[in-house]
Protein backbone atom coordinates (compact mmCIF):
# COMPACT_ATOMS: atom_id res chain seq x y z
CA UNK A 1 0.00 0.00 0.00
CA UNK A 2 1.29 3.83 -0.59
CA UNK A 3 1.11 6.54 1.84
CA UNK A 4 0.79 9.92 1.76
CA UNK A 5 3.81 11.68 4.04
CA UNK A 6 3.26 15.25 4.09
CA UNK A 7 6.40 16.91 5.48
CA UNK A 8 5.75 20.84 7.14
CA UNK A 9 8.34 22.87 8.08
CA UNK A 10 8.76 26.79 8.57
CA UNK A 11 10.57 28.94 6.52
CA UNK A 12 13.12 31.85 7.09
CA UNK A 13 10.95 34.54 6.23
CA UNK A 14 11.52 37.38 9.30
CA UNK A 15 10.04 39.01 11.51
CA UNK A 16 7.62 35.59 11.39
CA UNK A 17 7.79 32.39 9.67
CA UNK A 18 5.55 30.73 7.84
CA UNK A 19 4.40 27.24 7.19
CA UNK A 20 5.60 25.18 4.30
CA UNK A 21 4.84 21.20 3.69
CA UNK A 22 4.96 19.02 0.53
CA UNK A 23 4.04 15.37 -0.10
CA UNK A 24 6.03 12.53 -0.78
CA UNK A 25 4.82 8.62 -1.30
CA UNK A 26 6.11 5.55 0.38
CA UNK A 27 5.67 2.36 0.25
CA UNK A 28 4.37 -0.03 2.91
CA UNK A 29 4.58 2.44 5.61
CA UNK A 30 3.81 1.28 9.09
CA UNK A 31 2.86 5.01 10.53
CA UNK A 32 6.06 5.10 12.55
CA UNK A 33 8.44 8.33 13.18
CA UNK A 34 11.49 5.85 12.62
CA UNK A 35 10.57 5.25 9.23
CA UNK A 36 10.42 8.67 8.06
CA UNK A 37 13.71 9.55 5.78
CA UNK A 38 15.11 12.56 6.04
CA UNK A 39 14.18 14.67 3.22
CA UNK A 40 15.47 18.30 1.36
CA UNK A 41 13.68 20.88 0.00
CA UNK A 42 15.16 24.33 -2.24
CA UNK A 43 16.22 26.69 0.85
CA UNK A 44 16.56 29.59 -1.67
CA UNK A 45 12.90 29.62 -2.19
CA UNK A 46 12.18 30.16 1.45
CA UNK A 47 15.08 32.63 2.51
CA UNK A 48 16.71 29.43 3.90
CA UNK A 49 19.52 29.27 1.54
CA UNK A 50 21.72 30.87 -1.24
CA UNK A 51 20.96 29.62 -4.61
CA UNK A 52 24.54 28.37 -5.15
CA UNK A 53 24.44 26.15 -1.97
CA UNK A 54 20.47 25.84 -1.74
CA UNK A 55 19.56 22.30 -0.39
CA UNK A 56 18.39 22.27 3.08
CA UNK A 57 17.55 18.70 5.36
CA UNK A 58 13.82 18.28 6.68
CA UNK A 59 14.53 15.70 9.51
CA UNK A 60 11.60 14.05 10.70
CA UNK A 61 10.52 15.03 15.04
CA UNK A 62 7.27 14.28 14.95
CA UNK A 63 4.45 12.41 13.08
CA UNK A 64 0.61 12.36 13.05
CA UNK A 65 -2.40 10.45 11.13
CA UNK A 66 -3.82 13.14 8.53
CA UNK A 67 -7.75 12.53 9.04
CA UNK A 68 -8.04 14.76 5.61
CA UNK A 69 -6.07 12.10 3.20
CA UNK A 70 -6.69 8.50 2.54
CA UNK A 71 -3.43 6.19 3.73
CA UNK A 72 -1.72 9.77 4.49
CA UNK A 73 0.26 11.07 7.95
CA UNK A 74 1.54 14.95 9.07
CA UNK A 75 4.95 14.81 9.63
CA UNK A 76 6.46 17.71 11.55
CA UNK A 77 10.20 18.59 10.58
CA UNK A 78 13.15 20.20 11.87
CA UNK A 79 15.36 22.24 9.33
CA UNK A 80 18.83 21.67 8.95
CA UNK A 81 21.69 23.10 7.39
CA UNK A 82 23.05 20.64 4.42
CA UNK A 83 25.94 19.59 6.91
CA UNK A 84 23.15 18.10 9.82
CA UNK A 85 23.28 21.44 12.10
CA UNK A 86 20.54 22.93 13.14
CA UNK A 87 19.84 26.05 10.50
CA UNK A 88 19.61 29.22 11.80
CA UNK A 89 15.16 29.30 11.75
CA UNK A 90 14.98 26.33 13.60
CA UNK A 91 13.09 27.25 16.91
CA UNK A 92 12.83 23.63 17.74
CA UNK A 93 16.50 23.32 18.73
CA UNK A 94 16.58 26.44 20.95
CA UNK A 95 15.00 24.24 23.60
CA UNK A 96 18.09 23.24 25.26
CA UNK A 97 16.99 19.89 27.09
CA UNK A 98 13.30 18.53 26.83
CA UNK A 99 11.64 15.89 29.14
CA UNK A 100 7.56 15.82 30.71
CA UNK A 101 8.65 17.83 33.76
CA UNK A 102 7.65 21.05 31.65
CA UNK A 103 4.00 21.44 30.86
CA UNK A 104 2.47 23.39 28.57
CA UNK A 105 -0.96 24.90 27.44
CA UNK A 106 -0.87 27.37 24.78
CA UNK A 107 -4.39 29.79 23.91
CA UNK A 108 -4.65 30.06 20.53
CA UNK A 109 -5.85 33.15 19.29
CA UNK A 110 -6.45 34.12 15.22
CA UNK A 111 -9.05 36.15 12.94
CA UNK A 112 -10.33 34.05 10.12
CA UNK A 113 -9.70 36.57 7.06
CA UNK A 114 -11.68 36.24 4.15
CA UNK A 115 -9.72 36.29 0.76
CA UNK A 116 -12.50 38.16 -1.07
CA UNK A 117 -13.47 41.23 1.06
CA UNK A 118 -10.26 41.48 2.93
CA UNK A 119 -11.83 41.20 6.13
CA UNK A 120 -12.85 38.57 8.68
CA UNK A 121 -16.00 36.88 8.14
CA UNK A 122 -18.84 39.37 10.04
CA UNK A 123 -17.19 42.70 9.05
CA UNK A 124 -19.76 44.20 6.42
CA UNK A 125 -18.14 45.54 3.21
CA UNK A 126 -15.72 48.59 3.86
CA UNK A 127 -16.94 49.34 7.40
CA UNK A 128 -16.38 47.47 11.16
CA UNK A 129 -19.14 45.72 12.84
CA UNK A 130 -20.63 46.69 16.05
CA UNK A 131 -17.99 46.86 19.10
CA UNK A 132 -16.88 43.94 21.06
CA UNK A 133 -18.98 42.50 23.45
CA UNK A 134 -21.52 40.33 21.88
CA UNK A 135 -19.31 38.01 20.20
CA UNK A 136 -17.35 36.49 22.93
CA UNK A 137 -18.01 32.51 23.11
CA UNK A 138 -20.94 33.86 21.61
CA UNK A 139 -23.86 31.48 19.71
CA UNK A 140 -26.07 32.90 16.71
CA UNK A 141 -25.46 33.79 13.21
CA UNK A 142 -25.78 37.29 14.11
CA UNK A 143 -22.22 37.52 16.36
CA UNK A 144 -20.52 33.77 15.60
CA UNK A 145 -19.15 33.88 12.33
CA UNK A 146 -16.97 30.93 10.43
CA UNK A 147 -17.61 28.33 12.72
CA UNK A 148 -18.17 25.79 10.51
CA UNK A 149 -14.45 26.35 9.35
CA UNK A 150 -13.70 26.13 13.07
CA UNK A 151 -15.86 23.25 14.03
CA UNK A 152 -14.17 20.79 11.22
CA UNK A 153 -10.37 22.49 12.41
CA UNK A 154 -11.45 21.32 16.14
CA UNK A 155 -12.90 17.63 14.27
CA UNK A 156 -9.39 17.19 12.33
CA UNK A 157 -7.52 18.37 15.36
CA UNK A 158 -8.83 15.65 17.45
CA UNK A 159 -8.39 12.75 14.83
CA UNK A 160 -4.81 13.91 14.24
CA UNK A 161 -4.45 12.71 18.04
CA UNK A 162 -3.52 16.67 18.67
CA UNK A 163 -4.17 17.02 22.19
CA UNK A 164 -6.70 20.34 21.71
CA UNK A 165 -8.73 21.04 24.91
CA UNK A 166 -11.25 23.19 23.75
CA UNK A 167 -12.33 26.00 21.49
CA UNK A 168 -14.37 29.35 21.64
CA UNK A 169 -15.34 32.58 19.82
CA UNK A 170 -13.61 35.82 20.85
CA UNK A 171 -13.90 39.08 21.68
CA UNK A 172 -14.42 40.74 18.46
CA UNK A 173 -15.56 39.35 15.28
CA UNK A 174 -14.55 36.37 13.16
CA UNK A 175 -12.28 35.91 15.98
CA UNK A 176 -11.61 32.56 17.33
CA UNK A 177 -9.35 30.89 19.49
CA UNK A 178 -7.99 27.61 20.43
CA UNK A 179 -6.33 25.52 23.01
CA UNK A 180 -3.28 23.03 23.28
CA UNK A 181 -1.87 21.22 25.90
CA UNK A 182 1.14 18.92 26.23
CA UNK A 183 3.55 17.81 28.46
CA UNK A 184 7.17 18.43 27.10
CA UNK A 185 7.82 21.81 25.45
CA UNK A 186 9.13 19.91 21.76
CA UNK A 187 5.93 18.25 21.67
CA UNK A 188 3.89 21.57 22.66
CA UNK A 189 5.38 23.25 19.64
CA UNK A 190 5.08 19.91 17.66
CA UNK A 191 1.11 19.94 18.45
CA UNK A 192 0.37 23.63 18.03
CA UNK A 193 2.57 24.28 14.66
CA UNK A 194 0.45 20.94 13.52
CA UNK A 195 -2.71 22.49 14.62
CA UNK A 196 -1.41 25.74 13.06
CA UNK A 197 -1.33 23.70 9.71
CA UNK A 198 -4.41 21.79 9.84
CA UNK A 199 -6.46 25.17 10.12
CA UNK A 200 -4.11 27.28 7.51
CA UNK A 201 -5.36 24.43 5.18
CA UNK A 202 -8.94 23.62 6.21
CA UNK A 203 -9.01 27.43 5.69
CA UNK A 204 -8.45 27.38 1.81
CA UNK A 205 -12.01 25.36 1.64
CA UNK A 206 -14.18 27.97 3.22
CA UNK A 207 -11.90 30.86 1.49
CA UNK A 208 -10.33 31.79 4.67
CA UNK A 209 -6.72 33.02 5.07
CA UNK A 210 -5.89 33.05 8.47
CA UNK A 211 -4.33 36.08 10.56
CA UNK A 212 -1.92 35.74 12.97
CA UNK A 213 -1.11 39.46 13.49
CA UNK A 214 -1.57 40.60 17.11
CA UNK A 215 -2.98 43.51 16.18
CA UNK A 216 -4.69 43.59 12.98
CA UNK A 217 -6.62 46.55 13.31
CA UNK A 218 -3.99 48.65 14.90
CA UNK A 219 -4.93 51.44 17.32
CA UNK A 220 -9.27 50.35 17.16
CA UNK A 221 -10.70 49.58 21.13
CA UNK A 222 -10.87 46.12 20.31
CA UNK A 223 -8.83 43.28 22.07
CA UNK A 224 -5.40 41.75 20.34
CA UNK A 225 -4.86 38.44 19.66
CA UNK A 226 -2.32 36.29 22.20
CA UNK A 227 -1.40 33.21 22.03
CA UNK A 228 -1.45 33.12 26.34
CA UNK A 229 1.52 30.11 27.91
CA UNK A 230 0.46 28.19 30.34
CA UNK A 231 3.10 26.22 31.95
CA UNK A 232 3.95 24.36 35.27
CA UNK A 233 6.69 22.01 36.37
CA UNK A 234 7.10 19.34 38.70
CA UNK A 235 7.85 21.91 41.01
CA UNK A 236 5.32 24.07 40.69
CA UNK A 237 2.88 21.02 40.75
CA UNK A 238 3.96 20.19 44.10
CA UNK A 239 4.91 22.89 46.21
CA UNK A 240 2.43 24.29 47.97
CA UNK A 241 4.39 27.13 48.40
CA UNK A 242 3.83 30.94 47.44
CA UNK A 243 7.45 31.90 47.67
CA UNK A 244 7.89 29.18 44.57
CA UNK A 245 5.43 31.28 42.52
CA UNK A 246 6.95 34.50 43.63
CA UNK A 247 10.46 33.32 42.61
CA UNK A 248 9.49 32.57 39.45
CA UNK A 249 7.53 35.72 38.90
CA UNK A 250 10.40 38.18 40.31
CA UNK A 251 13.06 36.23 37.87
CA UNK A 252 10.83 36.34 35.05
CA UNK A 253 10.54 40.44 35.46
CA UNK A 254 14.42 40.29 35.60
CA UNK A 255 14.49 39.08 32.14
CA UNK A 256 11.98 40.94 30.02
CA UNK A 257 14.01 41.62 27.04
CA UNK A 258 15.00 38.06 26.97
CA UNK A 259 11.02 37.03 26.87
CA UNK A 260 9.68 39.69 24.96
CA UNK A 261 11.96 39.28 21.61
CA UNK A 262 10.57 35.98 21.15
CA UNK A 263 7.15 36.67 21.71
CA UNK A 264 5.73 37.99 18.84
CA UNK A 265 6.59 40.61 15.72
CA UNK A 266 4.51 43.83 16.33
CA UNK A 267 3.68 42.78 19.89
CA UNK A 268 3.72 46.18 21.09
CA UNK A 269 0.53 47.09 18.74
CA UNK A 270 -0.98 44.73 21.37
CA UNK A 271 0.95 45.02 24.24
CA UNK A 272 -0.52 48.59 25.84
CA UNK A 273 -1.35 48.53 29.05
CA UNK A 274 -5.14 48.61 27.41
CA UNK A 275 -7.58 45.54 26.64
CA UNK A 276 -6.31 43.00 29.08
CA UNK A 277 -2.79 43.49 28.63
CA UNK A 278 0.15 44.84 30.62
CA UNK A 279 2.79 47.68 28.42
CA UNK A 280 5.28 45.85 26.78
CA UNK A 281 8.11 47.79 28.93
CA UNK A 282 6.68 47.04 32.29
CA UNK A 283 6.23 43.81 34.34
CA UNK A 284 3.42 42.77 36.76
CA UNK A 285 2.26 39.61 38.38
CA UNK A 286 -0.88 39.03 40.43
CA UNK A 287 -3.89 36.26 41.15
CA UNK A 288 -6.49 36.62 38.96
CA UNK A 289 -4.86 39.62 36.87
CA UNK A 290 -6.08 39.73 33.36
CA UNK A 291 -3.82 42.59 33.06
CA UNK A 292 -1.00 41.70 34.36
CA UNK A 293 2.38 40.56 32.53
CA UNK A 294 1.63 37.01 34.43
CA UNK A 295 -1.62 35.99 35.41
CA UNK A 296 -1.55 33.52 38.49
CA UNK A 297 -4.59 31.61 37.76
CA UNK A 298 -7.05 31.76 41.21
CA UNK A 299 -6.81 27.85 41.22
CA UNK A 300 -3.16 27.72 41.87
CA UNK A 301 -4.32 30.04 44.68
CA UNK A 302 -7.31 28.47 46.05
CA UNK A 303 -5.59 25.00 45.59
CA UNK A 304 -2.94 25.61 48.08
CA UNK A 305 0.24 26.89 45.84
CA UNK A 306 0.31 24.21 43.63
CA UNK A 307 -0.57 24.42 39.73
CA UNK A 308 0.43 26.94 37.13
CA UNK A 309 1.05 30.51 35.75
CA UNK A 310 0.04 32.14 32.79
CA UNK A 311 2.06 34.32 31.04
CA UNK A 312 -0.20 36.61 29.24
CA UNK A 313 2.55 38.58 27.16
CA UNK A 314 2.67 36.01 24.16
CA UNK A 315 1.42 36.92 21.16
CA UNK A 316 -0.26 34.70 18.49
CA UNK A 317 2.24 34.53 15.80
CA UNK A 318 4.77 33.87 18.10
CA UNK A 319 6.50 30.30 17.41
CA UNK A 320 5.55 28.23 20.56
CA UNK A 321 9.02 26.46 20.07
CA UNK A 322 11.14 29.93 21.34
CA UNK A 323 8.75 30.77 23.89
CA UNK A 324 8.63 27.44 25.34
CA UNK A 325 12.49 27.44 25.19
CA UNK A 326 12.57 31.10 27.15
CA UNK A 327 10.03 29.88 29.82
CA UNK A 328 11.90 26.70 30.70
CA UNK A 329 15.15 28.87 30.90
CA UNK A 330 13.84 31.50 33.18
CA UNK A 331 11.90 29.08 35.36
CA UNK A 332 14.71 26.68 35.72
CA UNK A 333 17.43 29.93 37.08
CA UNK A 334 14.47 30.93 39.09
CA UNK A 335 14.38 27.56 40.99
CA UNK A 336 18.46 26.92 41.41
Amino acid sequence: MKSKLEYIWLDGYMPTQSLRSKTQVIDNFGGTLEECPMWSFDGSSTEQADGSSSDCLLKPVAIFPDPGRLNSYLVMTEVLNADGTPHVSNGRATIDDDDDDFWFGFEQEYFLWDIDTNLPPGFPPGGYPGPQGPYYCSVGAANAFGRDCVEEHFDLCLAAGINVEGINAEVAAGQWEFQVFAKGAKRAGDETWIARYLLERIGEKYGYSINWHPKPFGKLDWNGSGMHANFSNEVMRTSGKEETFTLICEEFGKNIERHISVYGADNDQRLTGDHETQSIDTFSYGVSDRGASIRIPVSTYTDGWVGRLEDRRTASNADPYKVAAAIVKTTKEALT
